[in-house]
């Protein structure tokens, strides 16, 4: 009988790879964008009641708010912040705890 943490580790594992096929199928609308995962589910610490929490990156605000309206109108997240590439990295590193929390946990879902 598997342990509960291995039940937990392969749910988490299967719906991180649920999650990448569904972005993967949407991103080729969005070749230059980027979707990273933050939140409970990116730092491990989610359970059976977490939203899924995503950054709609691209180049302009509006590639990245049509990112972001793509990922919500097609069910994929519960929330998404748009963001230009400039403003995410300027975020990320920033002293601010919130975004620096972020920073720290987000991860890419739109790359292997």
């Amino acid at each position: 009988m598997a342990s509960l943490a291995a039940i937990r580790d392969r749910s988490y594992r299967l719906r991180l790879a649920g999650l990448r096929r569904e972005i993967a199928d949407l991103m080729r609308q969005f070749p230059a964008a980027e979707v990273w995962l933050f939140g409970s589910l990116a730092r491990g610490d989610w359970d059976g009641f977490s939203d899924v929490d995503l950054l709609a990156i691209a180049l302009t605000a509006n590639q990245a708010n049509n990112l972001a309206d793509a990922l919500l109108g097609n069910g994929i997240a519960d929330d998404v912040i748009a963001l230009t590439q400039a403003d995410w990295q300027c975020f990320r590193n920033s002293t601010d705890p919130y975004w620096r929390s972020i920073g720290n946990d987000a991860f890419r879902l739109d790359q292997p």
